[in-house]
């Protein structure tokens, strides 16, 4: 071989030699940095911040709800509305939470990049703890102001006029859970009697609070202003009761008008059913016939109780439809589908709003989870979104999602209720 011919691959070999070394380090680096961001240590440390966030959260959702209390009460005070410090505060305040509930639950996605998910979840952080440093400052202005310009006399007489107030709303309590007796079955209204006795209870606390508060102030020794708080928390939780009743003797009151009809709409639905298993392949006709078979059979089970157990036939119904829904969904034409989702949309809507409501009467004190808390807001901004949505179809699956979603929020309730008692 000629010199001439050897001499190039002195300098090409060892070129080839940095060249390939290059290129295997950047692999290694390239690989060390996607396992940096994806590894157990990432995971762990998305973890962590996502858990700093949901407990800052947390904190969050109840101070918004103090804060609306604060902005409801000084109206009392000030003969008018709430101060605009505490209105900007307020808004501020719902606007972060509503958005970081939302933002909580994209965290919650499982193929997300950890990395990604750290630096989501400390914006979210942030996010948080400036919305809770303006709640902060505001309260403590609208309190010092307060302090200064209202007697401790005069606030418990604010206390007082709202204490008449909300008697005169809530009426007697008895007469509507004495109506839900006659209209249905006591299982469909538990909830209602617990939130009854609950507002009572809360009252004559109320009453109490009031009572030492008026006794303080007229003592100098003595400071009225534990005894104010105590007895406004009391009305607070007294309102919210009254109204979670309420809303249980409508949801009652509406799902025993409804019912019949939904089971009307379910044979129907039942007979389409039977028309289309009809035009398909044996095998796909046989499946199609077990499911109709099953929808039949729950609906006979049903109808018996369907009168004094309303809500909960109209949810069972829904279930029903869901399930005949999935069964049909292939062979359903797009008109089909409209017309069935249209037929299902009303007692579906009931349904989930009666689950919200069971959801929300679950969730009636700050010791619930932020799983729970999560699962409720995901819950209403679902029914929300189904009340909205011009289509039948997307409005539908909306509001079966809310329907599961608001189950799960009141099973984690119940869990955490019982796992504290």
């Amino acid at each position: 071989m000629d010199v001439t011919e050897i001499e190039p691959l002195g300098w090409i070999i060892p070129a080839l030699v940095v060249f390939g070394s290059a290129a295997v380090l950047a692999v290694v680096v390239v690989l060390a940095v996607r396992y940096a961001r994806r590894g157990p240590g990432a995971r762990r440390r998305a973890a962590a911040s996502v858990e700093r966030a949901g407990v800052a959260l947390v904190r969050l959702d109840d101070a918004t709800d103090e804060l609306e209390l604060e902005v409801g009460l000084s109206g009392a005070l000030y003969g008018g509305g709430a101060p605009a410090s505490l209105r900007r505060a307020r808004m501020t305040a719902q606007h972060t939470r509503d958005d970081a509930f939302a933002t909580y639950r994209d965290l919650m996605d499982p193929d997300a990049p950890p990395a990604v998910v750290d630096r989501a979840a400390r914006e979210l952080l942030r996010r948080i703890e400036r919305a809770s440093r303006t709640i902060d400052t505001a309260r403590a202005e609208h309190r010092a102001w307060i302090d200064q310009h209202v007697t401790a006399a005069e606030q418990i007489d604010a206390a007082e006029r709202r204490l008449v107030e909300l008697r005169a709303r809530m009426g007697d309590p008895g007469a509507l859970l004495r109506e839900l007796d006659k209209r249905a079955d006591r299982s469909e209204w538990g909830e209602a009697e617990r939130a009854a006795e609950a507002a009572r209870s809360a009252v004559a606390l109320a009453e109490q609070h009031l009572a030492a508060a008026r006794a303080g102030a007229q003592d100098p020794s003595r400071s009225a202003l534990e005894d104010l708080a105590a007895a406004e928390r009391a009305l607070r939780r007294a309102d919210a009761e009254s109204r979670a009743l309420e809303e249980m003797h409508r949801l009652v009151t509406q799902a025993g008008l409804a019912v019949g009809d939904e089971i009307a709409a379910a044979r129907a639905a039942i007979r389409s059913a039977t028309g289309i298993r009809a035009a398909l392949p044996p095998d796909e006709a046989e499946v199609l016939g077990d499911e109709i078979r099953w929808a039949s059979g729950e609906l006979a089970r049903i109808e018996p109780t369907a009168t004094r157990r309303p809500v909960s036939a109209n949810e069972a119904i829904a279930r029903v439809r869901e399930r005949l829904d999935a069964a049909l969904a292939d062979a359903h034409t797009a008109q089909q589908r409209l017309r069935g989702a249209r037929s299902a949309l009303p007692g579906t809507l009931a349904a989930a709003r009666s689950a919200v409501g069971r959801a929300e009467a679950a969730l009636p004190d700050r010791a619930a989870g932020l799983e729970a808390r999560v699962r409720l807001d995901t819950a209403r901004q679902e029914l929300a979104d189904a009340r909205q949505m011009a289509d039948p179809v997307e409005a539908l699956d909306a509001a079966r999602r809310a329907i599961r979603h608001a189950e799960d929020a009141k099973a984690l309730a119940d869990y955490g209720r019982l796992a504290r008692d």
